[in-house]
């Protein structure tokens, strides 16, 4: 049985760093980088138009930087995962990445098979973390959250089901084939189920689906 091919995004404005990673991630066959982007307002429509599995983002890029572009995909409704990749590991960054959305934070001195690795790990619904920024993102989660989600009640029964499996760490693509229904389908339910709610990424959601049923799925 063959792999299933997971869809890429690059967005970076070094042309070497994204040359680099493409091939890196040219080693995988599973992996398949379908879309480059070297500013913000493009990377914007391309993510929108291809819906990429993953999208690798840099943090400081020229004109938008990757903060304003990762708010401008979520609030366009992009549901792709989102993986910041940067050279900061400023407290400030860190916690502002993960508040807007994003599912992972590694950082660009990374050893290229631990990167390949995480990056692995993030398309199987997992998030990831640099190891130096784990304690930052641990001590930001346990801040009392400022806003009060709106009722469980307000989702459908399928969207409480994805909900629950996301908490569980399912990607897109096992959820499908868990509820036996197409990745475009869960996408769907995906997004409906994190405006209800008022939350931005997939991690969001998991975290908050954990505090609710207190620490227990």
């Amino acid at each position: 049985m063959s792999e299933q091919i997971s869809s890429v995004m690059l967005v970076d404005d070094h042309p070497l760093l994204r040359k680099g990673l493409k091939q890196l991630l040219a080693l995988e066959d599973e992996l398949e980088v379908i879309a480059e982007a070297s500013n913000g307002q493009d990377a914007i429509k391309l993510a929108a138009e291809l819906d990429p599995d993953l999208i690798i983002l840099d943090l400081n890029m020229q004109g938008m930087d990757g903060l304003e572009t990762l708010k401008r995909m979520r609030d366009e409704g992009v549901t792709s995962r989102i993986v910041m990749l940067t050279v900061s590991d400023a407290d400030e960054d860190i916690v502002k990445a993960i508040s807007n959305g994003a599912d992972g934070y590694l950082l660009k001195d990374t050893d290229p098979e631990v990167l390949l690795d995480q990056i692995k790990k993030a398309l199987d619904g997992k998030m990831v973390l640099s190891e130096a920024i784990t304690q930052v993102l641990a001590t930001a989660l346990r801040r009392p959250q400022a806003k009060t989600p709106a009722e469980l009640n307000s989702l459908t029964n399928r969207e409480y089901e994805i909900l629950h499996l996301i908490a569980k760490g399912m990607s897109n693509k096992v959820i499908a084939r868990e509820l036996n229904i197409s990745d475009g389908t869960v996408k769907v339910h995906v997004k409906h189920l994190l405006k209800k709610l008022g939350l931005r990424s997939r991690v969001e959601a998991a975290v908050w689906m954990v505090n609710q049923q207190g620490g227990k799925l």
